[in-house]
């Protein structure tokens, strides 16, 4: 426990368990209950989509208020609720018109037209909520963490329309990237819609190349940014993975930390998973045998113990270079092998894939869409996971499969570089190796890959070691959330 407890406001779009479109939902759903374990009091502010079950999950009405926009006040329910565990605080925003819908961000793979509307209503409201958390329990935070260009417009808020005397000024700020690539950009005409001056649609603030970025209005006016791995904090500085945003990133290089996600390894416990048909643990793998064969028979794939099992957990986009397993597949299909892929996504490669699915039936097991039952059972019944994205901010399927000892098979890039030690003979005397790095997205640096990694998985004790490398490696959430803690108190400490 920490002897100097912080009080943490903490808003983000999404977060498990009430609503999840990718990894960002992740960490703001374990990253709040790991600093409350450590002793922090955390308050963590999500809109109340339609598509949350509030009375599972134990939402309650606590205050309505009406919330000032550039479109006149619009009332909001606030429902009240806690973290799993009872580790933390939840308000969920609840204004039906905007959150009640089919999508959190999107429908049928369009944007919903009013996404500025919606996310300018919700960050006005977090902001709101904060002389109300005072007046009601003397709670005032010391630090104000922000995901993602969702929350970016509160950060800019706090210091614009809500600068005057209050026991919020100085309140200081962190915004946390989970991808650059997504950056919440709109048309120049809606820029009104934000509240904001047109002082502020410069190249200086939020104007993007004739654009709005909310994003960009999170990078400028918080004390402190972070993201998601210390080499994709090094990454997003350079015009190649930038977006656009490397400038502005440059600028502020000395207020900006990389800091790698964990895992919630409660959730992610091959030894009491109840996804999985059978249970293991490093010290007895004979569970993960079974688990396995019962993956292939739920892929239609032959059952067969001896020939390697190669997974994939992805959404289908270029980003995750998915474009390139498909173009190894035919010649990896060729081998003694199987490969399972669970994702959905781009309407071309999802074609693609069940067009090499029909080609190769007993070679490739194909499931379109996203199980979350089924996505614990292929980490758990694989022997390897490709990833071979061309950019990762952190990644998480990488740290499943490290729990779940299944090797992972990966880009060096982003987190995937930070958080997997790539095999060779020295780093596997050393009992350091935890997979296989590549380097160029190319068809034949992954396929050379894989087939090192058959090499490897065939001759059978150096892959032992390397499963008992990745099962012993810490991937909880306990080391990153002190880095946090320690960034915070950094904060704390600027002028």
């Amino acid at each position: 426990m920490d002897p100097y407890p912080l009080n943490i406001l903490m808003a983000s779009p999404e977060a498990v368990p009430f609503a999840k479109t990718g990894g960002l939902a992740d960490v703001a759903g374990a990253l709040p209950r790991e600093l409350a374990r450590l002793g922090h009091r955390v308050c963590l502010v999500i809109p109340r989509y339609g598509t949350i079950d509030g009375a599972a999950l134990g939402l309650k009405e606590w205050r309505r208020l009406a919330v000032p926009t550039a479109l006149g006040p619009i009332d909001a329910i606030i429902e009240q609720g806690t973290l799993p565990d009872g580790r933390g605080r939840v308000l969920a925003v609840r204004h039906d018109p905007y959150f009640d819908r089919a999508g959190l961000y999107q429908e049928a793979g369009r944007d919903y037209s009013d996404n500025l509307e919606r996310f300018a209503f919700f960050s006005r409201a977090v902001l709101e909520l904060l002389p109300i958390l005072k007046e009601e329990s003397g709670w005032v935070p010391d630090v104000f963490h922000a995901h993602d260009w969702q929350t970016a417009l509160s950060l800019v808020y706090l210091r614009t329309l809500y600068a005057g005397p209050s026991p919020f000024h100085g309140l200081r700020t962190m915004f946390t990237i989970h991808n650059i690539g997504y950056q919440g950009l709109f048309p120049a005409m809606d820029y009104w819609k934000t509240g904001l001056g047109t002082e502020l649609f410069t190249p200086k603030a939020l104007e993007f190349y004739g654009s709005v970025s909310l994003l960009k209005g999170g990078l400028v006016f918080a004390d402190f940014l972070t993201t998601v791995s210390p080499t994709y904090s090094r990454e997003i500085q350079t015009p190649e993975f930038g977006f656009g945003l490397d400038g502005v990133l440059r600028e502020r290089q000395d207020r900006l930390a990389g800091i790698v996600n964990g895992i919630d390894v409660d959730l992610w416990n091959p030894t009491a998973d109840p996804y999985v048909p059978c249970r293991y643990s490093a010290s007895d793998l004979s569970g993960k045998t079974v688990c396995k064969a019962a993956l292939q028979r739920e892929m239609n794939l032959p059952v067969r113990a001896e020939v390697p099992l190669l997974g994939i957990v992805s959404r289908l986009t270029e980003q995750k270079g998915l474009d390139l397993v498909a173009d190894v597949l035919p010649e990896l299909a060729m081998l003694d092998l199987q490969v399972v892929l669970l994702g959905s996504g781009d309407p071309a490669a999802e074609a693609r894939f069940r067009a090499l699915h029909a080609q190769f039936p007993r070679k490739v097991g194909l499931s379109i869409g996203f199980d979350e039952g089924l996505a614990h059972r292929i980490e758990a019944g694989a022997d390897m996971l490709l990833m071979p994205s061309r950019y990762e901010p952190c990644g998480l399927s990488q740290l499943y499969s490290l729990r779940y000892g299944t090797v992972p098979i990966v880009r060096r890039t982003g987190g995937l570089a930070d958080t997997v030690v790539p095999y060779s003979p020295q780093a596997i005397r050393e009992g350091r190796a935890t997979g296989f790095l590549f380097g160029e997205a190319a068809k034949d640096a992954l396929l050379t890959t894989v087939l090192l990694a058959l090499r490897v998985y065939a001759e059978g004790e150096e892959w032992k070691a390397l499963i008992r490398a990745g099962m012993g490696t810490n991937v909880s959430w306990a080391k990153s959330a002190r880095a946090y803690v320690e960034l915070y108190r950094k904060m704390l400490e600027l002028r």
